[in-house]
Formats: structure tokens, sequence, C-alpha cells
């Protein structure tokens, strides 16, 4: 080309989560079969939403509304009911519908979020680092996304000392991220720490963003928290969505909820930015919003909830006795979302270990993609090759922590009962090969 048109972050565009997919449709297409643990979609593992929500989804099909464009922000309706369930938490945020912008899945109000900031802007979110987040903030800036820890020796939970530090000697960082529960570790963050991060964002005069994407999806006894219970006076922004809830990842359907604008004029004019974009694509989609007052305001809705989150305490508790007594690895018990992060003790792993694969063809390939990568990465692909399990290597979630995150969607009892016996048993076997 005459001129350079390559965005100077289009190099930090990385999703390890769906990338490694293609190196699985290679195997399979080499005649293994495939388990997929790598994506969080609970339709495609067998999860079936209750018939009253389908039903309500179909009656609303025939309403002629469904079909058109809907206002810039989204269906007022829905968002005055949502600016309602705000405002009823105790001792919450209170924000009006406008306060309540729509987008066409998360990934999509992720992408403008960060696109729309000042390039010199940087946002700190956590590592592990979900990768939609990590990517678009990189993306962004044109450098690597800078980052804080959690803490696996302390069940996954912030450094809060690091996001202190990282605040304190880098006045590039305009705001700060979390996401509880969390993705990939499946942690929930408690009331006081939620609060300490954000006075450290009061007192350095940033701005906050929370993923609540799994929100309603926690057990082990944490109780379902939203940011405007927590947030105080500090500017924010909360993500939520449908495609885990109902659960519904083909809607596309996702709304940020906009706390404390009136508090700080930059934040304002940030926010109306945002608006602004979403004016240039006329509506979001439509269908999916005008479900959410009814399928959301049924009494039967949190009795669907509440089941969930039986459900996923307790494939929670099968995965981590699965686990249990195995010495190369660490395994923090989640309490919110659908994922399992197992991580590999310190030096473990090696670049000698392997995995016995029956055909020669996979083999080959096998060993051919393993030189030079992480690891973790290397046992991900001879997991792959030899059980035709697909994780996600631990170091694709920009961590330096060796391991792999996995799901609890698996609907069939037997099947999910084999994943997690062939994953400790690979494990095992690969460490002492």
């Amino acid at each position: 080309m005459r001129r350079n048109i390559v965005h100077v972050g289009a190099g930090s565009l990385s999703y390890e989560i769906r990338e490694i997919v293609a190196v699985a449709q290679e195997i399979r297409d080499m005649g293994k079969a495939i388990i997929w643990e790598n994506i969080g979609d609970p339709v495609e593992k067998g999860e079936r939403p209750p018939d009253w929500i389908r039903e309500t989804v179909h009656e609303i099909v025939d309403d002629p509304a469904s079909w058109g464009y809907c206002d810039t922000a989204g269906v007022r309706a829905t968002r005055e009911f949502l600016a309602e369930q705000v405002n009823i938490r105790p001792g919450g945020v209170q924000i009006t519908s406008d306060d309540i912008m729509f987008f066409n899945g998360l990934g999509d109000a992720v992408a403008k979020v960060y696109g729309f900031l000042r390039r010199e802007a940087r946002i700190l979110g956590p590592s592990p680092a979900y990768s939609t987040h990590s990517s678009a903030e990189a993306a962004h800036s044109g450098y690597s996304h800078v980052t804080y820890q959690l803490d696996p020796y302390n069940g996954w939970m912030p450094d809060v000392e690091d996001i202190r530090n990282k605040v304190k000697y880098n006045d590039s960082i305009a705001g700060i991220l979390l996401l509880s529960p969390d993705n990939p570790t499946g942690a929930v963050y408690p009331r006081e720490i939620l609060e300490e991060i954000a006075e450290i964002a009061r007192r350095h005069s940033l701005f906050m963003i929370a993923d609540e994407i799994y929100v309603h999806i926690v057990y082990n006894g944490n109780p379902r928290m939203h940011m405007s219970e927590w947030i105080g006076d500090v500017p924010a922004l909360a993500m939520r969505g449908i495609s885990k809830e109902y659960p519904w990842p083909g809607s596309r359907c996702g709304w940020l909820e906009v706390l404390n604008r009136d508090k700080d004029q930059n934040f304002a004019t940030y926010v109306n930015s945002l608006l602004a974009a979403k004016r240039l694509e006329v509506s979001s989609t439509t269908l999916p919003q005008m479900t959410i007052p009814r399928v959301m305001g049924d009494p039967r809705y949190r009795d669907h909830l509440d089941r969930r989150e039986r459900l996923f305490a307790e494939r929670a508790q099968e995965a981590v006795d699965a686990f249990a007594g195995c010495d190369s690895v660490i395994v923090n018990k989640p309490s919110g979302a659908f994922y399992l992060t197992v991580m590999f003790k310190e030096g473990v792993l090696t670049d000698k270990q392997t995995l016995p694969i029956a055909d020669p063809r996979i083999r080959e390939r096998i060993e051919g993609l393993v030189k030079g990568v992480r690891p973790d990465k290397r046992f991900v692909y001879y997991l792959m090759g030899a059980a035709g399990i697909v994780v996600v290597p631990l170091t694709g979630f920009q961590c330096d922590h060796e391991g792999f995150r996995m799901t609890l969607l698996e609907s069939d009892d037997a099947k999910r009962a084999w994943i997690f016996q062939t994953l400790r048993e690979s494990i095992d076997a690969y460490v002492n090969s």
C-alpha cells in the first residue's frame, strides 16, 4: 500500500479462547472426536432455556414492533424497567432510563468503551485478563494492556496493594476494570474489597468499569451484588447482558448502566460520545430488548436464577473433588460464573513432557505445533491430540501463571464426570512422562 493502513494496535487483537478452535477443527478433521471446553456457551453444551422464557420470546416475535428499529439507546420501556431495578437496590446509586445504553452484545460495548477513550488514557485491568477487554484496551492505546494481579494463593482475589501502586505511579491510568464474578477464575469479590478499590478510584479521580455479565450466577453463599450498591460517588460503567442468564448468547444483547454521570464533566462528555457513536448505527437489537421486562419481571425468573446457581455450585464442587490430592496444580473453587481455572505449580511443566497420541498424523501435527510455545499451551495441545478435550491455556489470558481454563457447562452428568476424570489423569500422565 502507498500508506500503512494498519492500526497501531492491530497486533494486540488476540483471542486465545477462539483461536484454539482453528487447531481443534484441524484435529477433528483428522478423525479425533472433539469436546469443546473453551467457550462459555451454555446452549452449545446442552442447556435448554426454560420453556416459559422461550414461549415469551415466541409471543414477542409476533409483535410487529420487535421487527423494527428502536431508540438509539435502546427500547425505552426496557430502559425504564432496568433503571427501576437499579434504583430499588438498598443504598445504591440512583439512575434514569437515560443512563441505560444498549449494544449488540457486550463485545460491541467493550469495543466502543475502549475505542472512544483518548489514546493516552489507560484502563488498569486484572491478570488473568479476559481477552475481549485486554485486547480492546491494548488496541486502543497501541501498548500492552496494563494489569494488576489476581492472587491464586488467595482465591484469585485482587491484589489491592498492586492496584494502589499501579495507580499511584502511572498517571496515564484513567480507570480501573474488574470482573466479579470473574472470567476466567470464577472468583467473586467481597464487598470490602470492591469498596476499597472504589476508594482508590475516588481518591485518584478515576472512573471504574465492572463487567457484570455473570452477576446473577453466584454461589457458595455469595450474594448477587451489583456495582450500583458499592461504587459510592465514583463515576462508573456497569456492563450487563442476557447471554449467560436466560441463557441466550445468540441474542447479542448487552447494555451499559452509567453511574454517577453528574459527578464529573469529563466523564459525562465521554459517555455522550458513546451515545453519539450509537446514533451512527440507528439502534441495537430490538427483539431481545423487548423480552427483558417480561422475563426479568416474571416471578419465575428468580427461581430460574436460583436453580442455575445451585446447579453450578454442585458442578464446581465436582470439579474441585476431581483434582483433590493432585500435587501438580492449584485449584480454587469457583464461587461464580461457570469456569474453572487449573494452575500448574511453578516448575512443574517442562518442554519435554508429552501424552501418548495413537494416530500418527495427529501426533505429528501436535509435535509441530508445540515448538516454541509456552509450557501450558504445550500441555493444551497434547491434551487435545490425546483426549480431544479443548481447554484454553492460562497464559492466553495475559497472565504469567501456567495452567488452563475450562467450563462447568457440560449438561450430561456422565460426560462431565468423564471430562473431569480424564483431565486429572492427563495431568498426572503428562507431568510424569
